[in-house]
């Protein structure tokens, strides 16, 4: 038996002039992904910049095609929520296998 891992991560650029304004627009983002979908959500890599963000989704499930249409699903929600731009984005599927565990 397998587990399959989904993973997406893009990098998000905005026009913020501020870190507190690209957190703003950034941070809700994530927080209605995570409210919409079952996916993990995580703030990677730019923290400290302003004008772009690396973010990360994840997703655990035993149906590859599930897996990977939920967390593409979610990551079209993502860029529609407005304020900032994917300029780059990747999926990745791993999948994981169960056997002595089951």
């Amino acid at each position: 038996m397998k587990a399959y891992l989904g993973l997406y991560s893009a990098r998000l650029e905005t026009p913020a002039r501020g870190l507190k304004e690209k957190r703003a627009l950034i941070k809700p983002a994530l927080e209605r992904v995570k409210a919409r979908f079952p996916v993990s959500a995580a703030r990677l890599y730019g923290l400290d910049a302003w004008g772009f963000e690396v973010v990360g989704l994840s997703l655990l499930g035993n149906d590859p095609g599930w897996v990977e249409e939920t967390l593409r699903e979610a990551a079209r929600f993502l860029a529609s929520q407005g304020g900032f731009n994917v300029a780059l984005e990747a999926f990745h599927l791993e999948a994981i296998d169960l056997d002595g565990l089951v």
